[in-house]
């Protein structure tokens, strides 16, 4: 088994591409209106309006921007460096910047435009980065 994707359904579907094509540098492929995603090596992140939720059941079966447990995570070259490059576009959204965690990881931490948590990191020690190598 393989984990391919997480999807984010969100009422705010264009502020929420914007910001993660910002964030990663990535441009989001967009099959329609309502339905995007943001394709990176290993993972794909999906991004759906709410629309999207009538092929799921209806409504009630997620609601956006309610997240409190899950964090967003990817893996950048240089963390600090891309906090240089995007503090301006940041500004409020940054919860704690480059802290290196006791894990081995330097993590900004910052929250999207649905109030996700998102966790940019870069591995700072040797140990850490074993992990990501192939």
């Amino acid at each position: 088994m393989n984990l391919v994707s997480i999807r984010i359904i969100t009422s705010r579907i264009e502020e929420l591409i914007s910001f993660y094509e910002q964030v990663t540098g990535l441009d989001a492929i967009r099959y329609t209106p309502d339905f995007a995603e943001l394709r990176t090596k290993t993972a794909t992140l999906a991004i759906g309006s709410t629309k999207t939720l009538q092929f799921f059941g209806g409504d009630s079966v997620a609601q956006p921007a309610l997240n409190r447990s899950v964090i967003i995570e990817f893996l950048v070259d240089d963390v600090q460096q891309d906090f240089k490059k995007l503090s301006a576009f940041l500004k409020e959204r940054v919860v704690q910047e480059p802290t290196i965690m006791p894990w081995g990881n330097k993590s900004l931490l910052l929250r999207d435009p649905d109030d996700n948590l998102v966790n940019l990191f870069t591995p700072a020690s040797a140990e850490a980065a074993a992990k990501f190598q192939s």
